[in-house]
């Protein structure tokens, strides 16, 4: 079995032109996975957590023999054939049962090859090694999305087609660039179409009316340049009855005396406020941020099992 190969991470920004490649930005969570010649498969979450057993559904079977290691994206479709996040947040489960595999079947979608039969690929230019990676074909539960280049196609129009499909955004990928394992470069820019922010959560205020006896908001926060874990606004939109009973579940055995934010939280905010140490990761959408460092009409997307709160930061524009 190969090692695993820490991902390449993308930039945010404008997306260029000119000796580029272009790609969909899926909605799921980055995957390393490996294949060993038998067959035999691995998976490994950024955080090199081994999830084998959470995706068992995902196998290396289709790559008929070959010894692989590929980047990509673990994620469920919906009705319409799009990543679904929400879809994705019930496999959670480290040992999912027979029921909830055919309910909610995950996919691979494979964006680049880094290991082939033995031959370490990160070297190679990325427009040499999406060849490979499309020679290889996919079956199964592995897919291969489409790729386009600034000859074929602009990256204004392929920004109107994740508009009209509601997908994330694109990733721009220099055409010579190497695979820098583990480095966040220019090589790479990626655009969403709407915003997202990981959040660390920080504390919850219980509900009224309907939500009487469970989660009304939940206070959130991001790490600063120094490391402080800093209050950025709440949430209180996005959650289904399970949701709301599962992050209760969950935050409960967390509950601590004192805020575990550096900087004050509003009175009107911290009003009842249940404080909890700041070990779980969520992420949120919304529309933009206050001069004061707060995000504005937030919505709750879902947990991110592969982050830790330390990877959660403020945009240098927050």
């Amino acid at each position: 079995m190969p090692d695993a190969i820490a991902p390449m991470l993308a930039t945010d920004g404008d997306l260029p032109t000119g000796g580029w490649g272009y790609e969909y930005k899926w909605d799921g969570y980055r995957c390393c996975l490996r294949v060993a010649r038998d067959g035999e498969t691995r998976l490994t979450s950024r955080r090199g957590l081994d999830i084998t057993a959470t995706y068992p559904d995902v196998t290396g079977e289709a790559l008929d023999g070959h010894e692989a290691v590929l980047d990509g994206e673990i994620v469920v479709l919906d009705e319409q054939g799009r990543p679904s996040f929400p879809l994705l947040q019930t496999r959670h489960l480290r040992t999912p049962d027979a029921s909830l595999l055919e309910r909610s079947p995950v996919h691979f979608f494979a964006f680049d090859v880094l290991l082939l039969d033995g031959d370490v690929l990160l070297d190679e230019p990325y427009e040499a090694r999406r060849e490979v990676l499309t020679s290889l074909g996919a079956g199964g539960r592995i897919a291969i999305p489409p790729g386009y280049t600034d000859e074929d196609i602009s990256p204004d129009q392929l920004l109107d087609v994740v508009r009209q499909h509601g997908l994330e955004g694109l990733i721009a990928k220099k055409l010579d660039s190497r695979y820098y394992p583990g480095k966040r470069t220019r090589q790479w820019v990626k655009r969403a179409v709407w915003h997202t922010q990981e959040v660390v959560v920080g504390g919850w205020r219980p509900g009224d009316g309907r939500r009487s006896g469970t989660l009304g908001a939940l206070l959130l926060g991001a790490h600063d340049e120094a490391g402080d874990l800093r209050y950025i606004g709440d949430v209180g939109t996005g959650f289904t009855d399970k949701v709301l009973e599962d992050l209760h579940a969950r935050l409960t055995p967390l509950e601590r005396k004192k805020p575990p934010f550096a900087s004050e939280v509003p009175r009107d905010r911290a009003r009842r406020a249940h404080w909890v140490e700041p070990e779980l990761v969520g992420e949120v959408v919304h529309r933009n941020w206050t001069p004061d460092g707060r995000l504005r009409h937030t919505t709750w997307r879902g947990l991110r099992a592969d982050k830790t709160p330390e990877d959660v930061k403020l945009p240098s524009s927050g």
